[in-house]
């Protein structure tokens, strides 16, 4: 009852006219942001830091909070029309959600999308108030041992995004991992594999490393075909499609609970945040699901799962930065910053300390989300519209966005050339069929991976056993070798029934 009472305290706070206001603006912003590809938040945040100075601290955090969440709408619907993650963490989203849309079921695909993100987010909000102190006690266990095989176990799992061969799956993982070694070791100061390019001593930025390897691969495979193909997708796409189609609830039920707690779990976890949310809800989704073999072909689940996994990790994330001062990821840092700029110190004693500001950001978010409903649901149709541009003007324009994006970030044109030598790379890894979803997995682990293990090590002194004598270590360590077992199970069941039908013909 305590917390129910100081819930609706502060949805009163929320629902003053100058929060009011600047929640709206912070989802109205985030969510333009998220639909241009690669902005994204950390870009648009730190840009309008500044104007937190003249606001009072709960006004600032609701607005900027509000860009956070609304990114990861807008940056899905990018993913679904243009094969372009708007953001890193809605990459993903391409694999299912663009081809639903060339299959003229765009409608369907954008109404999943938000609906997702809606359930994903009211979960994550319920698990902020119901399971916040226990969340974070949950993630003072977990050490630099359990970090390791939890990401161990989410690159493995990782193999499983490609379409066809695990080898291929597996092989994907490794060359981002050895991506993700690019730059300067954390621990000694010395720069890796960056060839004398002082450009590189930073590593790749994931934003570039992800327009490349969709969208840009996307527009070179597509250069030839003219504008026609869009004109027949659009002629398939009606106002009924605006609605889900029969059945795409009922699929996606056990997809949206399974995507909801993922999500939820990644968030609190410091360093992890929706990215990698993402990916495994996905990953763990294929692996689940009785005809696999339609992922990446326009799966609903595809849609569903790694969007409300992204939505609850995005609202989850804030557990570990208001109660413990520790951010998760950088957007996170941001906010923490935003705090700090006005005199408030996050940690387990905030609640009691600021509780108007505590309870009035959370009744916010809930606010904000309806707010991003509104917004989207009429422009489902100007979404879809964007079919009927015809290509030689949709897909130059796109790639400007691009690289207007990615240049913003660190304003380095250098990022410019990247995103265009990845987009060259993914082109070829599509012509040899090979999926580029486990490479960037692999890049957004790899570093995570390399750190837990060193510091683990080093707090063991060298004995690796450290790894088997945690019980949640050696939980994701059993996981990881029962995935290990039935991937190369699966593999010898193609090679026997392949000689099979070799030996019938």
């Amino acid at each position: 009852m305590e917390t129910f009472s100081s819930l609706m305290h502060g949805f009163t706070i929320a629902f003053q006219l100058d929060n009011l206001m600047w929640a709206a603006f912070g989802v109205f912003m985030g969510n333009l942001i998220g639909v241009l590809p690669g902005m994204g938040a950390l870009a648009a945040i730190s840009i309008l830091l500044p104007l937190t100075y003249a606001m009072t601290p709960t006004a600032a955090l609701i607005m900027l909070a509000g860009m956070y969440y609304g990114s990861q709408y807008g940056g899905g619907i990018t993913s679904i029309m243009l094969n372009l993650p708007g953001t890193a963490s809605h990459a993903v989203a391409c694999l299912d959600g663009n081809p639903l849309a060339r299959n003229g079921k765009a409608g369907s695909a954008l109404f999943m999308l938000m609906f997702s993100s809606f359930l994903g987010a009211t979960f994550g909000i319920l698990a902020m108030i119901l399971f916040s102190p226990w969340l974070v006690q949950l993630a003072f266990e977990f050490g630099p041992a359990e970090y390791f095989s939890m990401m161990m176990l989410g690159l493995l799992a990782g193999a499983t995004l490609a379409k066809g061969s695990a080898v291929k799956g597996v092989a994907m993982v490794v060359v981002g991992l050895i991506l993700g070694l690019i730059g300067t070791d954390v621990n000694s100061g010395i720069s890796r594999f960056d060839f004398g390019v002082p450009e590189l001593q930073d590593g790749l930025q994931i934003v570039a490393l992800a327009m490349g390897l969709f969208g840009v691969a996307d527009f070179l495979k597509n250069i030839n075909r003219g504008g026609g193909a869009h004109t027949q997708v659009l002629g398939r796409v009606s106002t009924r499609s605006l609605r889900p189609q029969k059945g795409d609830i009922k699929a996606s039920r056990g997809a949206l609970m399974r995507g909801t707690g993922i999500g939820a779990a990644f968030g609190v976890l410091p360093g992890t945040g929706p990215t990698i949310a993402s990916f495994i809800a996905y990953a763990t989704e294929k692996k689940v699901a009785r005809e696999p073999h339609r992922f990446g072909r326009g799966a609903i689940e595809g849609v569903a799962a790694p969007e409300a996994a992204t939505s609850a990790a995005t609202q989850t994330g804030f557990i570990p930065t208001l109660s413990l001062g520790i951010p998760g990821d950088p957007v996170m840092a941001l906010m923490l910053g935003a705090l700090i700029i006005h005199g408030i110190q996050p940690g387990p004693q905030m609640v009691v300390e600021h509780a108007d500001m505590f309870w009035g950001l959370i009744a916010s978010f809930w606010v904000g989300n309806v707010l991003l409903l509104l917004l989207n649901l009429p422009l489902i149709s100007v979404w879809i519209r964007l079919l009927s541009v015809p290509f030689r003007h949709l897909y130059p324009a796109a790639l400007f966005f691009v690289c207007v994006g990615v240049y913003s970030t660190n304003n380095n044109l250098f990022d410019v050339g990247i995103v265009l030598l990845f987009g060259i790379v993914g082109y070829l890894l599509m012509r040899l069929r090979f999926e580029a979803a486990p490479l960037l997995l692999g890049f957004v682990l790899g570093p995570m991976v390399e750190v837990n293990f060193r510091r683990a090590l080093l707090l063991s002194r060298g004995d690796p056993m450290i790894f088997v004598d945690r019980p949640i270590s050696l939980a994701f360590i059993i996981a990881a070798v029962l995935l290990i077992a039935g991937l190369v199970y699966s593999s010898w069941r193609s090679i026997s029934r392949a000689g099979q039908v070799a030996a019938a013909a």
